[in-house]
């Protein structure tokens, strides 16, 4: 079987030519790189990085799937604004981690998070069935170790919450998973820089108990306040860059 190679001269796209064009195209168009730039053509594309036509076609048809691209008569390949980029892509989530920070972002991706967590702990106090429950066990578990030096403390945080994603029973709260832990990767990072503090156990251990007990309203309850929590020390923080420009 033959496989298309790039050319050395060219910028490296791993083995699978299309999903490596794909990642830097997306990842350049994310970060701003072409920002009052014109997109290139399929053609400039396919000689700037050394493949052929299809891959760039197949690659740009991807990022026009993904919100990022569309394709305007007389203007050629043009890119999106923000409002057409479809943000529960996993792709997309992740170029957009690839941006300077941006405490805007973080505040957009926690009130999202401050609609969605809430009801699916409530949901999952409900709903959860053994098997979730102790995958929430475990998650816990292993946030306690974390906390001890075992451990990754930000994946085991991202692992409880998604936990109760899974737990809740809506399949449609599932697709949430990668926003979900997107979001957690940027705002535990920017929490703990803030408060200098990690993932307070007491707080998640407490929505952990509501939901094995069944208690929506206590589980809803407590899920807010651990994300409305992060949104306060978002929104005091702009404040204070707000002052301090002025």
């Amino acid at each position: 079987m033959h496989i298309e190679k790039a050319s050395e001269s060219g910028p490296s796209l791993g083995r699978n030519l299309t999903v490596g064009l794909l990642d830097h195209l997306g990842k350049a168009i994310v970060t701003g790189f072409y920002d009052n730039k014109i997109f290139p053509t399929e053609a400039v594309l396919a000689e700037q990085y050394k493949v052929s036509r299809s891959v760039t076609r197949e690659a740009v048809k991807m990022l026009t799937a993904k919100g990022l691209l569309t394709a305007r008569p007389r203007q050629g390949t043009v890119i999106q604004s923000t409002l057409h980029w479809n943000l529960l892509d996993k792709d997309v989530l992740r170029w957009l981690l690839e941006r300077k920070f941006s405490l805007g972002l973080l505040r957009q991706f926690t009130e999202l998070r401050v609609s969605i967590e809430p009801k699916g702990a409530e949901l999952a106090s409900r709903n959860a069935a053994y098997e979730d429950l102790q995958r929430m066990k475990a998650a816990f578990q292993r946030m306690v170790d974390a906390e001890h030096g075992h451990g990754d403390p930000t994946q085991a945080d991202i692992d409880f919450h998604i936990s109760i994603l899974l737990a809740s029973g809506n399949p449609f709260y599932y697709q949430f998973q990668e926003l979900i832990r997107t979001a957690l990767q940027t705002s535990i990072k920017f929490t703990t820089r803030i408060n200098k503090v990690t993932p307070n156990l007491e707080a998640h251990e407490n929505i952990m108990k509501a939901i094995f007990d069944r208690d929506p309203k206590r589980a809803y309850a407590a899920m807010h306040l651990i994300v409305n929590d992060v949104l306060d020390v978002i929104h005091a923080q702009e404040e204070a860059n707000r002052l301090g420009g002025q």
